[in-house]
């Protein structure tokens, strides 16, 4: 049986149309509304770039979920054009395992519970964005290792870098080293569309602006579950509050099968 989980169903007005469609329905973003009333932030969870050292707040869905749910200035809807809006400045509270700062969404499961499913199967997520400012690289999309040994490393990350250049980085093994795959060019400003996929439990397809890719995942990553996240991940660190990455979600969904 496949499972789709929508999570966002807007349209972007003056910036190019963001559309995403469940059967027959489509609904346009309410810009004085909270992210929640916009999107099913059901299966996700929020994590900002504000805490105590090595420990950044976490947003549950509860939290998240309604026209009233929860926003601030890292999470927020775009008042022009309903935007669910991500900022993450150089400076901010990071995780143990990372120096940069993030205001990223991390899968959960409809009960609550972490996402944490097996490359087996066939697992799925496409956004419609765009960066609206970046210092240096940001990333977007991830698939993270879950449980299954000690690693912290992601399978994948999907950059997109000042200059415009979209990139693939999938790690080579879980104990670290990453190789970059140039995957795509969009200026900034200007709305994309990314679908990271993985299926069969060795094989991950990228799709960015309907241009696919596809690369084989190593065996010593078959012990681990995997979940998505999604968001601004800012790659670069400094003492600065004002610069770093703000990105625009315009549609978000996940599928799993």
């Amino acid at each position: 049986m496949t499972r789709t989980r929508l999570i966002a169903l807007t349209t972007a007005a003056g910036l190019g149309l963001a559309l995403a469609t469940l059967g027959n329905d489509a609904q346009a973003a309410d810009p004085h509304v909270a992210p929640g009333g916009n999107f099913d932030l059901s299966v996700w969870q929020l994590q900002e770039p504000v805490g105590s050292p090595g420990h950044p707040t976490t947003v549950s869905s509860s939290r998240l979920q309604g026209a009233d749910g929860y926003q601030d200035t890292y999470f927020y809807t775009d008042k022009r054009d309903g935007a669910m809006t991500f900022w993450a400045p150089e400076k901010g509270v990071t995780t143990p395992h990372s120096n940069y700062a993030r205001s990223e969404l991390r899968e959960m499961d409809p009960d609550g519970g972490a996402a944490d499913w097996p490359l087996a199967g066939s697992h799925r997520m496409s956004a419609t964005l765009r960066v609206v400012s970046v210092t240096k690289n940001v990333c977007v999309g991830q698939i993270h290792l879950g449980s299954g040994g000690s690693s912290t490393k992601p399978l994948l990350e999907l950059y997109y870098r000042a200059n415009g250049d979209i990139v693939l980085g999938t790690e080579n093994s879980p104990s670290g080293g990453q190789t970059s795959h140039p995957v795509g060019h969009v200026p900034v400003g200007k709305t994309w569309r990314y679908t990271i996929a993985v299926s069969g439990g060795n094989t991950i397809e990228l799709t960015v602006n309907g241009s696919t890719t596809r690369y084989g995942i190593p065996s010593s990553f078959k012990p681990y579950k995997q979940y998505f996240k999604a968001g601004s991940y800012n790659q670069s660190s400094s003492d600065s509050t004002s610069r770093g990455a703000r990105v625009a979600f315009y549609g978000l969904t996940v599928q799993h099968g």
